[in-house]
């Protein structure tokens, strides 16, 4: 094939990138889940979203990226499309979609729980159960399933219909739960400022609960964001595709920008230890103790 000739270093250093970062993936995101199941003073309901999304991290490392090392692999060493790339090539694109698919709802609802923490206030434990929250998270699942095998039938037009409309949606609405959730903790910090005849027990009780919902906020805020910075180039390259047709630099560009996709799955554990404290505590722990031998 002239086109892979042609993106032949492209193709060796994406095989090369992807070895490492599905090898970080799996380790990095082993670890948080185990540390994540340690984290006793993590709330319930935000334990089950991170545990969901570590999850759908895990599987990319664990699963998409060697599928997707493989069909590099087969395409550099063959001159046809033979059936055991084709194979490849559409269990990677099926087991793709359904972990992107449960990487948007699932970063869609872990902004969605830190907006309601901040919203409801002390009526958050009562609203967001532990149940909801798994009730939620298996809904993710199912329909991220649903959608990846749904469109192995369906034609192709309407495949890219479905993700754009998909895509467009939770990072819209994403983008405005971060921007209320701004607001909102602006409005509470101002609250606690101005409360003078307000106990000084009480306030700091207050100050100290806010506080500590601004941090799981500010830990959801840089999630979407690593989110945003990993998947937006990938989505203008799509667009830019579809629309313009594929020349070979546009295909070097979309090897880079599935790869960038793919690094998200090994930035969200180190992020989760940078901005929650509980996390880091147990993901430390965690370390240790393999040094150590005790797992």
């Amino acid at each position: 094939m002239a086109e892979v000739k042609e993106l032949y270093a492209s193709y060796i250093a994406n095989c090369v990138f992807n070895v490492y970062l599905s090898y970080t993936a799996i380790m990095l995101n082993s670890v948080t889940i185990h540390a994540l199941r340690k984290a006793a003073l993590l709330p319930k309901p935000l334990k089950t979203l991170l545990l969901s999304l570590t999850v759908s991290d895990l599987g990319v490392g664990l699963i998409v990226q060697p599928l997707h090392v493989a069909v590099m692999a087969m395409e550099l060493t063959t001159n046809t499309q033979s059936s055991s790339t084709s194979t490849a090539y559409n269990a990677r694109l099926t087991t793709g979609r359904l972990f992107v698919y449960a990487s948007f709802l699932g970063v869609m609802a872990l902004s969605a729980d830190r907006f309601l923490a901040i919203h409801l206030h002390l009526r958050y434990q009562e609203i967001v159960t532990q149940k909801r929250a798994v009730v939620a998270v298996i809904s993710i699942w199912v329909f991220s399933a649903f959608l990846s095998v749904i469109e192995l039938w369906i034609p192709r037009n309407a495949t890219y219909a479905i993700l754009a409309i998909i895509a467009i949606s939770c990072l819209l609405a994403t983008t405005l739960l971060h921007y209320r959730i701004y607001l909102a903790v602006r409005r509470h910090a101002n609250q606690i400022s101005q409360a003078q005849q307000v106990q000084q027990t009480a306030q700091n009780g207050e100050m100290e609960n806010a506080a500590r919902l601004r941090k799981f906020a500010v830990g959801a805020f840089f999630v979407y964001l690593a989110f945003l910075i990993c998947y937006l180039p990938r989505l203008c390259s799509f667009v830019v595709i579809k629309f313009s047709g594929t020349t070979t630099t546009e295909m070097v560009w979309t090897l880079y920008t599935v790869t960038l996709v793919f690094l998200n799955s090994s930035l969200n554990p180190l992020i989760y230890c940078w901005k929650m404290r509980h996390i880091r505590h147990a993901f430390m722990e965690t370390i240790r103790n393999i040094f150590r031998g005790r797992y």
